[in-house]
């Protein structure tokens, strides 16, 4: 009986690791999927509902030093987990794949492809009650937010090392009429 319930056990470990991205290439999580779709790194595992004990957590390769575009679509249709509809608390784990050092990282949204997110399309990282207890890197000592003309949340005062794996995290509010937006990832390397 206890070898069942270990088996048991295992298995039901397993099934809480993301398996893969789904047919169409993409992976899912909470009410979005995610895509490595447009280049320059891929996504090794997404798990996570998107509340605070829980969020939706991207394990990346980044293989660039230049940035690179994380395409999140709206999966399903919103659910409530206590806080407002279309929000979700993202963890991204990079490893740093570039060869190259990097002294600062930033993210910024997109609400149209290219174009910095602006006050008024109803994307931010939190915008309207910025709480910054809800962002947190494990290699960068300070973050800042900028709202206007763009939404930019910059990490400074550290650095990553080649093949090192920092981890960022941060709130993501998305009450824009589109189902798909776009989170750039910029890993900032010293120049002489």
């Amino acid at each position: 009986m206890k070898r069942h319930l270990r088996i048991l056990a295992a298995l039901l470990a397993l099934s809480l690791i993301s398996a893969g991205p789904a047919d169409d290439g993409r992976w899912y999580a909470g009410d979005y999927s995610f895509s490595d779709e447009l280049g320059g790194f891929h996504i090794l595992s997404v798990t996570g509902t998107g509340t605070k004990v829980d969020p939706i957590v991207i394990n990346e390769v980044l293989n660039s030093e230049s940035p690179v575009t994380l395409v999140i679509r709206a999966a399903k249709p919103i659910q409530h987990h206590g806080f407002p509809e279309g929000a979700f608390h993202l963890r991204v784990v990079t490893e740093n794949n570039s060869g190259l050092a990097w002294i600062e990282f930033e993210f910024e949204l997109q609400e149209i492809l290219g174009k910095p997110s602006d006050f008024y399309d109803g994307l931010s990282f939190d915008q309207t009650n910025p709480n910054p207890d809800l962002i947190s890197s494990n290699r960068f000592a300070r973050f800042e937010s900028h709202f206007e003309k763009f939404d930019r949340l910059r990490f400074a005062n550290g650095h990553v090392d080649p093949l090192d794996r920092p981890a960022f995290g941060f709130f993501i509010t998305d009450v824009t009429p589109v189902t798909e937006f776009y989170l750039v990832q910029d890993p900032r390397v010293p120049f002489s």
